[in-house]
């Protein structure tokens, strides 16, 4: 007889299937974070593996001051935001989630309408991870019924819609004086991607506004760059910011470039280089002329700290460059200026030329798109004969004729080159 022999077998059929209770409890404990979240009393392998399963969409309020992990919080950045460079966060990416997600909620509040406290309830959650605040865009309140709003306008007598009393925005003194690690806050007073509902009143900079600002920063101690941009910054408003920052303990940069300083503005300016710390001051792309320059050069030949001053795109012609440049022969600490669409000619170029004979600590100078023609290209060819320290000297579109810009570049060329030696040779020493 013939017998046939069939092992029937589930292919399918696995013990690993069976997952061991540490998986099931590490399962259980991932889903239930939210609710009951574990994670210290966890050996560091069990840890590693909750981590890596938790949703990054979690309450802040469960993981913000339990979970310190990087990677937990790059894969928190990374899902949210396609681009992150986390150099620019102190190569932390808990610090730049924290950062990025109150600026986003900052840019989106709305006054009289969005909750305040979806930003002070962020405090106690965020405020030993924030060191930077880069805000470029503030909303004003809703507009209001149609109707109303005519009848406001035509109360209040406003050229451009909306009467300044309903535009103000969000008071950032409660925010900022909150956070004991914020050295720079870098804003802007305007609206992104308005459209077509462009109107002028959702880019002003009230003085309710610069008030509530300015009272704000003067509280942030520790603040190191304030930067207040393209927010339509006039004299009366420049000068109630200096004001609040005369004396200020660690203030280092100070950047209101694109905006409406004028003389007035620039004089407070003044007083602030000569009662503060600050090393950078940027003013380009305002209405400061002859006046202001000359109070800014008052300052600045007194001056032990500054050593970057942007002049760009003013007006403060020949009275304001020279009054800068005899300023320059006193000045031992500045070492970059940019005087570049100043409408600038001769004569300050003949007192730069002393400037370059004499002065050992400039390093850069701009004079570009400016009128200094060939005789003034000639004295600043004159001056650069001894000096060994300018290393960047920018002449495009100043008139001063092919053959002298050419000279010049030769002679910055080399002072580079000596420096670049110069420094492979002696390298500076790392502090212990």
């Amino acid at each position: 007889s013939y017998y046939t022999h069939r092992v029937i077998e589930d292919p399918e059929w696995s013990l690993a299937t069976v997952p061991h209770l540490t998986e099931l409890c590490l399962q259980h404990i991932v889903h239930n974070f939210e609710k009951n979240p574990i994670l210290d009393c966890l050996l560091p392998e069990h840890q590693r593996k909750v981590l890596d399963r938790l949703s990054t969409g979690l309450p802040l309020a469960v993981t913000a001051n339990l979970i310190s992990d990087e990677d937990y919080w790059k894969r928190c950045c990374t899902d949210r935001w396609q681009v992150c460079d986390i150099s620019n966060y102190g190569d932390s990416w808990k610090r730049m989630f924290f950062e990025r997600h109150l600026e986003n909620v900052l840019k989106c509040f709305i006054p009289n309408t969005t909750d305040p406290n979806q930003v002070l309830e962020l405090i106690p959650l965020c405020k030993d991870y924030v060191w930077k605040l880069e805000v470029d865009q503030f909303l004003p309140p809703v507009k209001v019924d149609q109707k109303e709003e005519r009848d406001d306008v035509s109360d209040t007598g406003s050229d451009f819609g909306l009467g300044e009393v309903s535009v103000h925005h969000y008071d950032l003194g409660d925010l900022i004086t909150a956070l004991p690690h914020l050295e720079e806050l870098h804003l802007t007073y305007g609206v992104k991607d308005c459209g077509m509902n462009f109107e002028w009143n959702l880019f002003n900079f009230t003085h309710q506004d610069c008030c509530n600002l300015a009272v704000a920063v003067k509280m942030c101690h520790n603040l190191k760059v304030f930067k207040l941009t393209r927010s339509k910054v006039d004299d009366d408003k420049s000068r109630l910011l200096v004001r609040n920052l005369l004396d200020h303990p660690c203030l280092v940069e100070l950047n209101l470039s694109h905006n409406l300083i004028r003389d007035k503005g620039a004089r407070a300016v003044g007083k602030l280089i000569s009662r503060s710390r600050l090393e950078t001051l940027d003013l380009c792309n305002n209405q400061i002329r002859h006046l202001g320059a000359q109070a800014l050069a008052q300052a600045l030949a007194e001056n032990s700290t500054l050593t970057s001053l942007n002049l760009r795109l003013n007006c403060v012609e020949d009275e304001g460059g020279e009054a800068i440049g005899r300023a320059l022969l006193t000045n031992t600490t500045l070492k970059s200026i940019h005087l570049g669409s100043n409408n600038l000619s001769e004569p300050t170029a003949t007192l730069f030329s002393q400037v370059l004979a004499q002065n050992t600590t400039l390093t850069s100078i701009n004079f570009s798109c400016n009128h200094l023609g060939l005789d003034g290209g000639k004295q600043l060819l004159d001056g650069l004969a001894d000096n060994k320290a300018l290393t960047e000297f920018d002449l495009r579109l100043a008139e001063v004729g092919q053959e002298t810009e050419y000279l010049i570049h030769q002679i910055v060329w080399a002072n580079r080159e000596a420096a670049r030696l110069g420094s492979l040779q002696h390298p500076p020493t790392k502090p212990l």
